[in-house]
């Protein structure tokens, strides 16, 4: 019953879908408004996903862990954001939810997300991650893909998160206006978030995720009752097939052109970024939407090393990359 008022909350405060005809092929998809989303905003325009029969409706939230909340109850048939401390524990407590497809990984020369420290502390020399020992770092939340990155990039120092104070804002629009307040020391954010600041000049990028740890940051997620819906559930991995074939193509491959323009120009619509911060934090993910192999799991065995967690969770109870599998043998 508390997952269900909370994600009720979730929708009203974040966004609720529009209501209209051919409901019956809608799919209520829960993302949020930035760059690493914009596979699926340049699907739904280009009606990729109607070309197979159904139809994303988006429902916005402002950080990744109530989208997994809204996928246990059903409230959601399709999450498509980051992987969560969150997520595993919902997936360890029995409830299924499956991870199906690649959304975003963090990758050198495409880096998703980034920690920044603020413009004056950085200007007094506070540069490097041994430099904000004892310092405020914010995150959207506690057990978020932000936490993770800010734990692992500390470990990769030889210094543990004990050594910072993480503070947990619960939005990315919270981080950035905290840091411009100097209530935040740094923050660990995404884009077009990191841009923004950049542009702002309330803060500097001191580690770049992708070019210090690569990772499966974001997938598709599907809710139990929707991977049983078995047809509607690979016919969404084709509309997303697709999309992800255009979106690496135009964005990844060749980087320029009409084709990159249009997709610059429907995320920025989506998100409601300019398309000059868009262009420098496109993401990388996988052309055929395939996963890192064995990511999932040296995730949750972090997760459950620091405590939050669980249990660690064997691959196999969490990633099903067969409707995958299925939509690409019915696509050239």
């Amino acid at each position: 019953m508390r997952h269900v008022v909370v994600v009720g909350l979730a929708v009203l405060l974040f966004g609720c879908p529009a209501s209209g005809e051919g409901e019956e092929r809608k799919v209520k998809l829960g993302v949020l408004k930035l760059t690493s989303s914009a596979v699926l905003f340049l699907g739904a325009e280009k009606g990729y996903f109607k070309e197979f029969g159904v139809e994303p409706e988006f429902v916005y939230f402002q950080a990744a862990q109530p989208i997994a909340v809204a996928l246990a109850s059903g409230d959601l048939e399709v999450g498509a954001t980051g992987l969560t401390a969150g997520l595993y524990n919902i997936v360890a407590g029995g409830v299924k939810i499956w991870i199906v497809a690649d959304k975003g990984r963090e990758w050198p020369d495409h880096n998703l997300t980034a920690l920044l420290v603020r413009k004056d502390l950085y200007d007094a020399g506070v540069r490097t991650l041994r430099e904000l020992r004892g310092r405020k770092i914010g995150v959207t939340q506690i057990g978020s893909t932000f936490h993770y990155n800010v734990g692992n990039f500390l470990e990769k120092e030889g210094m543990a998160l004990a050594d910072v104070e993480i503070v947990p804002l619960q939005a990315l629009g919270s981080l950035s206006d905290a840091l411009a307040a100097k209530r935040l020391d740094a923050v660990a954010t995404a884009e077009p978030f990191v841009s923004r600041i950049e542009a702002a000049g309330t803060g500097v990028t001191i580690v770049r995720t992708g070019d210090t740890l690569p990772w499966q940051i974001a997938t598709v997620m599907y809710s139990e009752r929707f991977a049983r819906d078995r047809a509607r559930a690979v016919a969404f991995m084709k509309g997303y097939v697709k999309s992800s074939r255009h979106y690496f193509d135009a964005v990844l491959k060749v980087k320029q052109g009409p084709q990159y323009d249009e997709v610059l120009a429907i995320t920025a619509k989506y998100t409601g970024a300019s398309p000059d911060l868009i262009r420098k934090g496109f993401p990388y993910q996988d052309r055929d939407g395939r996963l890192m192999p064995g990511d999932v799991g040296r995730q949750t065995a972090w997760w459950f090393k620091h405590g939050l967690i669980k249990a660690p969770i064997p691959e196999k109870d969490i990633v099903d990359e067969s409707f995958l599998r299925e939509a690409l043998r019915g696509m050239k």
